[in-house]
């Protein structure tokens, strides 16, 4: 059984969403979120990522930081203005990219259903993370992005949100990267809430520490409540829940900066000794097989399987276990600064820019299936870090939950 209930939304203007929406706090740093919001006062960036109205060189985890996000949400509250909905409700919210649409239903999950594991996980999270985070949403007393949580579809749900998309929108544009957003208001939304109490499990997709944040929140926020009854507006967890079928994963590649005394053409060769090398063009076709780029091409190698285990066979996995650590020396991706993590909706070309700058190498993976995914998630599993890039990206916003 999966909640996904109504809330108190704050919501924009349908005219002024265009000018606020903007990607997750986590996809860009601060000099890109810099670059992204300037000459637009209101790009939602001033929130989610604070630093950029403050001097060069401040502290990203300073009280500065925190405070400004507070004052910046105060201002686009009252200044866009955001209204908040007169009742609980739910939206339909799609996504078209290049022609392929992912419609998802905006509601609030219930963190207890997190705590207890009923919304699943596949990685892990990193406590610095976590910290800012949870102080960013303590601070504002308000969930400013949603998670991102998958299900396996049921064509009852996949009927309400198709009657829910004929009524008129509340808002549609087109970003500037060319991805179209839309977003209704439903009017059914206790059959949908009904319909979602007949999914077994929802599964964090993105936005793992977002989740988390959202139960240390809460923690907080109950340990301080005398009166804690349970139904508070920091009991959920804001999300937008989209079927499996139609999602798409992209592969998260990686780059290797650093190669000691080590030449890219050395590194070349001593892959070569363990798995037979080619040329190839950039992107793996089939599971197994990897594209390293260096010394100005890229070339294909396959990595067999290892066992019967889900974890163990994951592309991710066989490159980290066959060629990162023992090449390569890299035996924790999650602490070792050698390596960088570039997600596949930028292309192979800045791999190639990046292995090249550095004299070091890249390396191009065949994207995780969702069925890996579910596999490992309901197995109590964790998959290594950045296994998974979904695309397109929710937008940061568009909808706001107060939970003070």
């Amino acid at each position: 059984m999966s909640r996904v209930v109504a809330f108190h939304a704050l919501l924009p203007p349908t005219n002024r969403a265009k000018q606020i929406a903007s990607v997750p706090y986590d996809v860009v740093d601060t000099g890109e979120a810099a670059d992204l919001a300037r000459g637009n006062p209101w790009s939602f960036l001033h929130v989610i990522r604070p630093e950029i109205d403050l001097p060069a060189g401040t502290d990203l985890y300073s009280d500065q930081v925190y405070n400004q996000a507070k004052l910046a949400l105060k201002r686009f509250i009252e200044g866009v203005p955001y209204e908040k909905t007169s009742a609980p409700k739910l939206f339909i919210y799609r996504l078209v990219q290049e022609g392929r649409s992912q419609v998802g239903v905006v509601g609030c999950c219930s963190v207890d259903e997190y705590d207890g594991g009923g919304i699943a996980i596949h990685e892990r999270t990193r406590k610095a993370k976590e910290d800012d985070r949870t102080r960013h949403v303590v601070t504002m007393g308000c969930q400013a992005e949603p998670i991102f949580l998958a299900y396996r579809s049921q064509s009852t749900i996949d009927d309400l949100v198709a009657q829910g998309m004929e009524t008129p929108a509340l808002f549609d544009f087109v970003a500037r990267d060319g991805i179209q957003h839309t977003l209704w208001e439903v009017e059914n939304a206790d059959e949908l809430t009904l319909a979602f109490d007949s999914v077994p499990r929802l599964y964090v997709a993105d936005g793992h520490h977002r989740a988390k944040s959202a139960s240390r929140a809460r923690g907080q926020m109950q340990s301080r409540n005398p009166n804690h009854r349970g139904d508070e507006a920091y009991n959920g967890v804001m999300a937008v829940v989209f079927p499996d079928s139609q999602l798409s994963i992209l592969p998260y590649n990686r780059v290797i900066t650093d190669l000691g005394d080590r030449s890219p053409s050395d590194i070349l060769a001593t892959i070569g000794q363990r798995f037979p090398l080619r040329p190839a063009g950039p992107a793996p076709e089939t599971p197994h097989s990897f594209r390293v780029f260096g010394d100005g091409g890229w070339h294909a190698f396959e990595i067999p399987a290892q066992g019967s285990g889900v974890i163990e066979n994951l592309d991710v996995s066989l490159l980290q276990d066959q060629v990162l650590a023992p090449i390569l020396g890299i035996d924790d991706p999650r602490t070792d600064d050698r390596i960088h993590f570039v997600g596949g909706s930028r292309g192979t070309r800045e791999l190639e820019e990046r292995a090249t700058a550095s004299s070091g190498v890249a390396f191009s993976l065949h994207a995780t299936s969702l069925a890996e995914l579910f596999a490992v998630a309901d197995g109590g599993e964790i998959m290594p870090p950045k296994s998974t890039w979904f695309e397109p990206k929710l937008r940061s916003g568009l909808f706001l939950h107060r939970i003070t």
